[in-house]
């Protein structure tokens, strides 16, 4: 499918929110090109990392407004990104003279742009964070409570894969596609111990075939049809393994398969002050580096959305000192170091997963996030 793409509309736009202006003004990378052609693998962040020296206030330099920032199609290979250093700002160009010929650009008044969605650039690496798009599960103990239960499989076994049918109860009718999750460790705020959720096991998705109450087609139940009403056991709905990481069992729990979101937001900071903790990095590990996952402890209660930017902050703890061992001792809590940035890409009410852009440093559970 086609799309129209209206081209960013320099010095009409609104910018991006007055808070975002306050970090200082924008610094140019040491060996800022004057100009960028875009090839596919690209993203926002890499293409900015190329001019400024904070990737994440790429919104700045090209003035966008709360809509653009929030339009996935903007960038696409082929295109030519000049840079005036005067703002600093950032516009589309076209090549100028001959195959062969020194280099020219000219800049391009606003205009429209056709492009293939598939062909528009994204964000981040997609590739670092495509398994968390839809696994793993952050549910809450409501959702859980009221979350499909599998009640048996196929012909009793004990475990099924792909392929297979399960029964499940609880399943709102009219949802065909389901994931289907096994609740796993809480998610606690690393200093106060409040739970905030739970990381489910993510096992696989299943797609019902027969909905709860109705008779499968290719199996007679003909001493159900001479029981009375009210000796009618419930029938579960039907369901068939569509893919499967692990085995599923009696017991699992379903949640309807929402459509993956879209990494297309371009980096930006929170419109607020926001202040949070890493609470946990995937699988276990004690510390982490660049192009790994971690959850911080905000989510959509705080504001967060995909595509914001925080700032990485290393607890350095306390200190005790005792001049010359005499007197009393001086207790000092030393002061956090930024070393790093994440990009939030998926958002739960009270978590979200953010990939490592930048780190000076390992990461660590307890170390704080805040707006950049």
């Amino acid at each position: 499918m086609m799309r129209i793409i209206s081209a960013l509309l320099i010095g009409v736009a609104a910018l991006v929110p007055a808070s975002a202006g306050a970090a200082g003004p924008i610094r140019l990378s040491d060996d800022a090109p004057d100009s960028h052609v875009v090839v596919p693998g690209d993203t926002l962040w890499g293409i900015s990392g190329k001019f400024i020296r904070e990737p994440w206030r790429w919104p700045e330099v090209w003035r966008l407004n709360r809509e653009q920032i929030h339009n996935p199609h903007l960038i696409y290979p082929g295109q030519i990104i000049v840079l005036d250093r005067s703002g600093p700002t950032l516009k589309f160009g076209k090549r100028i003279g001959q195959p062969g010929d020194r280099a020219l650009y000219e800049k391009r008044f606003p205009q429209v742009y056709a492009a293939s969605d598939q062909a528009a650039i994204q964000s981040i690496p997609v590739r670092a964070i495509t398994p968390f798009l839809s696994e793993p599960l952050v549910v809450t103990e409501a959702e859980d409570a009221a979350a499909g239960i599998v009640v048996a499989t196929q012909e009793g076994r004990v475990f099924t894969g792909p392929g297979d049918t399960i029964f499940a109860t609880r399943l709102e009718p009219g949802v065909i596609n389901w994931n289907i999750y096994r609740k796993a460790k809480p998610l606690a705020e690393p200093v106060t111990g409040e739970i905030l959720g739970y990381e489910a096991t993510y096992l696989g998705q299943a797609r019902v075939t027969a909905e709860a109450g109705v008779l499968s087609p290719d199996v007679a139940y003909p001493s159900e049809v001479t029981r009375s009403a009210k000796e009618r056991l419930p029938i579960p709905a039907s369901l068939i393994l569509t893919s499967s990481k692990h085995e599923v069992g009696k017991g699992e729990r379903l949640l309807p398969a929402g459509r993956p979101e879209l990494l297309s937001y371009v980096p930006h900071a929170p419109d607020a002050e926001v202040a949070g903790r890493v609470v946990s990095i995937y699988n276990g590990v004690a510390e982490t580096g660049r192009y790994n996952v971690v959850s911080v402890s905000l989510g959509k209660r705080d504001g967060m959305e995909i595509g914001h930017v925080l700032a990485l902050h290393r607890n350095r703890g306390e200190t005790e000192y005792r001049e010359d061992n005499v007197g009393p001792a001086q207790r000092f809590r030393l002061p956090e170091q930024r070393y790093g940035l994440v990009f939030v890409f998926r958002v739960f009410e009270r978590i979200s997963y953010a990939l490592v852009m930048d780190s000076n440093g390992a990461v660590t559970i307890a170390d704080s996030v805040r707006k950049p």
